[in-house]
Formats: C-alpha cells, sequence, structure tokens
C-alpha cells in the first residue's frame, strides 16, 4: 500500500511524528531508534512504512531502516503481538538485540520491554526462532557472542546496565578474555 514516504518533517511529539509530503501531512508512529535519528523540523525525512487498516482505525507505521520493518512485521504476525506492542519491543531493543535474544533464547531481555509479560516473551523466541536471529548479518550487524563475552554481557545487565552500555563494553575487550576478567575490565570501561 503506502511503502516509504519522503517529504518534509513538521511535527514530533514521540511516539508519532507528521511528515509533510507536497501539501499532504500524514501522521506516522514511529519506535523510539527511529524518532532519535530523525533530522530536525523542517528538514527532508524519507520512512520505509507500513499501512495498518483495522474497523476503528487506519495507521501508519514508520521506520528509518529496512530491518526495523521486518522485524515489526515478524512481530505483529504473532499471535497476540499487535502493532502497538511490536513498536514498544522495537523502542526498547535494536533489532540486532532482538536477534541476539532469539538465538541465545533470553526471554529476560523481552520481559524488560513495557507491555512484554513472561508467557508472551518465551511466544516471542518461540515464533521468532528461525526467523530472526538466523541471518544476523541482514538484520542488524552485531555478531552473535560466544558463551564467555555473552556472560560478561549478562553480568553488566545484572549489574544494571543497558544492553547497549553492555554491548559497547564488551567490543574493547579481546576475544580470548574470561568471564571474571572480562567483566572487571568493562566495568572499568564503563566507570570512564
Amino acid at each position: 500500500m503506502i511503502g516509504r514516504l519522503t517529504g518534509t518533517l513538521s511535527e514530533k511529539n514521540p511516539p508519532q511524528v507528521l511528515v509533510d509530503c507536497q501539501g499532504v501531512g500524514y501522521e506516522v508512529d514511529v519506535p523510539m531508534s527511529t524518532f532519535y535519528n530523525l533530522p530536525g523540523l523542517g528538514e527532508k525525512v524519507s520512512l520505509l512504512t507500513h499501512f495498518v487498516v483495522r474497523e476503528d482505525a487506519q495507521i501508519l507505521f514508520g521506520f528509518g531502516s529496512a530491518g526495523e520493518r521486518e522485524a515489526f512485521r515478524q512481530l505483529i504476525r504473532i499471535s497476540g503481538v499487535g502493532p502497538r506492542t511490536a513498536l514498544s519491543v522495537l523502542s526498547g531493543m535494536s533489532v540486532a538485540d532482538i536477534a541476539q535474544a532469539v538465538t541465545a533464547q533470553d526471554a529476560g531481555r523481552f520481559v524488560k520491554v513495557p507491555g512484554i509479560g513472561k508467557k508472551t516473551a518465551e511466544r516471542l523466541l518461540l515464533e521468532l526462532k528461525g526467523k530472526i536471529g538466523a541471518d544476523l548479518g541482514a538484520m542488524g550487524g552485531a555478531a552473535i557472542h560466544g558463551d564467555t563475552q555473552g556472560d560478561i554481557v549478562q553480568a553488566l545487565v545484572a549489574l544494571g546496565y543497558s544492553d547497549k552500555e553492555a554491548a559497547a563494553a564488551l567490543k574493547s575487550l579481546p576475544k580470548d578474555i574470561s568471564v571474571s576478567d572480562g567483566i572487571k575490565q568493562a566495568l572499568k570501561a564503563l566507570a570512564r
């Protein structure tokens, strides 16, 4: 239906933006990951879109990348996950984070997202297995970490750091480091 919008960014009211396309203003709901990467008001913007038609509403969802839109489409195919829940997941996790969680079968990462309970998180893992995470390179770019690196990330998250902070700290560590040394060095890096 409507696959992409290109126009002038007229308004920003999270999670909704108004895109003026040749005099027609489109209200588009976007995940926060896309929202933070938008240009300033009055500047040109291009969003990939997904159009949802319901009995009581017609809603346009916008995404900054093809990977985000594809993840959104995979999420809304799951029973019990609507567009708002899918948008919430994409606002709380990057596509690479979703793929990592699915590959590692880590329901805890999904439970951190508002509106996602334990049963929904387990259903997401089951339904997305083989669809997201199997092709990480195309979906987001982050490589799957080995058990040692996964343990370091989990320890940092348990200490209160976000997934993004933990992943950033992990990048500075040598690949063959032990878990305890990795945690110590990552904490030093995060303290700076």
